[in-house]
């Protein structure tokens, strides 16, 4: 008997295959598409919140204005 024959006779002993809730071939832009449109329902939520309006300026507060095309005057 040579050695390259030596494999197991499995008779009757076939292995069910696993059945794949996405078929493989399909899985990674599966997986893209939920990922864009969760990222793509964060990006609305944060920017459809309402921005809340600037209180009052400290007591100290100087507001200094600058010149910036003829700053010799």
């Amino acid at each position: 008997m040579s050695k390259k024959n030596k494999k197991k006779r499995q008779i009757g002993k076939n292995i069910p295959q696993k059945k794949h809730w996405i078929d493989p071939k399909y899985q990674n832009t599966f997986w893209t598409t939920i990922v864009l449109v969760i990222l793509i329902i964060f990006f609305i939520i944060n920017n459809t919140k309402k921005v809340p309006d600037q209180g009052p300026y400290p007591p100290d507060y100087k507001a200094q204005t600058t010149n910036t095309i003829n700053p010799s005057n």
